[in-house]
């Protein structure tokens, strides 16, 4: 992995809205990380982050951090498991995205509920079927007590006692996070480094179907100099909602009822199937959004099966059968009422499928090629 510590420049930046810093020279085929001037880097900041993401105590039972979900020998994801496993094997309704390039996302979890690095830290911790503590007083005890965390604390933030807040501790989780990309795959080489033998034939006729019939690219988005695969935009493809369309109306009235009475968001979606199944809407409470759920980067996509929001594709293939058919994964299944515009039938033949399997293998990063082959 790539985790480079160079000089910062001041830069306004056009994913986001507030004032950011950048960090220069990233890997091939990513622009620089955009980097909050309210938070900004420092190797002791980013060596403090780190701890913090894989300290089991910050559990109720002790066994799990966010590195359980966020394996960094699987790319940061909890592949193969189709939904995550939290305390007590408790699982939830959402399949581990990957925090590899999280850092480019401008809005997190697959419903994107939390606006940043820094506000999703918090929220694994304290709910039921993840980190399962009631409240976070148990984390600030250990990290203004431990004598590791007190001096690192002060090190970092020149804060001690009660003076350490869950915002510090957010800030340094967020920060280690950003130092998790990935770049300089096959395509990085073929597409921005002139190798035009990093890609295989059949990688590069699947990269004229990602662009061409296949329509990919519409959402996972690829531009002159860089490419996140990713367009931070929400839409429904056809996965999950599919099944509970008769109740969505119920379960749309019942969800808003219950979320203007008080109910956690947080907590609902990961322990209520169909509710989660509502997506995005479950968030800004736009009918249009109903079943829209965040695209997801391609980058090292080989490496983190299962796929889509609840891990039900199993393979690549599954995948790209699911959107020749249009926003089905069978052809025999009903196309839901909320899909998003553009979603229809591709008719690719066998040998597209086939070469656009092989272009995403070619999104894979040195780094995880290893992972890439034990997957297969």
């Amino acid at each position: 992995m790539k985790i480079q510590f160079l000089a910062l420049c001041i830069s306004m930046v056009g994913y986001f809205s507030l004032p950011y810093l950048t960090l220069q020279a990233e890997p091939l085929g990513l622009p620089p990380v955009p980097i909050p001037t309210n938070n900004p880097q420092t190797p002791e900041k980013i060596k403090l982050g780190e701890k913090l993401f894989n300290d089991q105590r910050f559990s109720s039972t002790g066994k799990v951090s966010c590195a359980t979900c966020h394996d960094a020998s699987k790319a940061f994801t909890d592949s193969p498991l189709r939904t995550s496993e939290g305390i007590g094997k408790l699982t939830g309704t959402r399949n581990a995205p990957t925090v590899v390039n999280a850092a480019y996302m401008s809005k997190l979890f697959w419903d994107g509920r939390s606006p940043d690095l820094e506000d999703q830290a918090q929220h694994p911790i304290v709910n039921p079927v993840e980190m399962g503590l009631k409240n976070h007083d148990p984390v600030l005890k250990i990290v203004r007590t431990d004598p590791e965390y007190k001096a690192s604390f002060k090190s970092v933030f020149n804060k001690s006692g009660k003076q350490i807040t869950m915002r510090e501790v957010m800030q340094a989780i967020a920060s280690f996070e950003r130092t998790i990309i990935s770049g300089d795959s096959p395509f990085d080489r073929w597409r921005y480094g002139n190798d035009k033998t990093a890609m295989s034939p059949a990688q590069i006729r699947g990269f004229q179907v990602f662009v061409g019939q296949g329509r990919c690219v519409s959402c996972h988005v690829v531009e002159q100099t860089q490419a996140l695969f990713t367009d931070n935009r929400f839409h429904n493809i056809g996965i999950g909602i599919n099944s509970i369309q008769k109740d969505v109306p119920r379960l749309a009235g019942e969800f808003l009822k219950a979320k203007a009475q008080g109910t956690d968001v947080d907590v609902a979606v990961l322990t209520d199937k169909k509710v989660s199944e509502l997506g995005r809407f479950a968030v800004t409470e736009e009918f249009e959004e109903l079943g829209g759920f965040k695209t997801p980067t391609l980058r090292n996509i080989a490496v983190t099966a299962p796929y889509m929001h609840d891990g039900s594709l199993k393979t690549l293939k599954d995948v790209v059968i699911h959107y020749d058919n249009g926003g089905v994964t069978n052809k025999t299944d009903r196309v839901n009422d909320f899909l998003s515009g553009g979603i229809r039938p591709l008719n690719l033949s066998e040998q597209q499928i086939s070469d656009l399997v092989e272009f995403m293998e070619a999104l894979t990063s040195p780094e995880y090629v290893e992972t890439a082959k034990l997957s297969k």
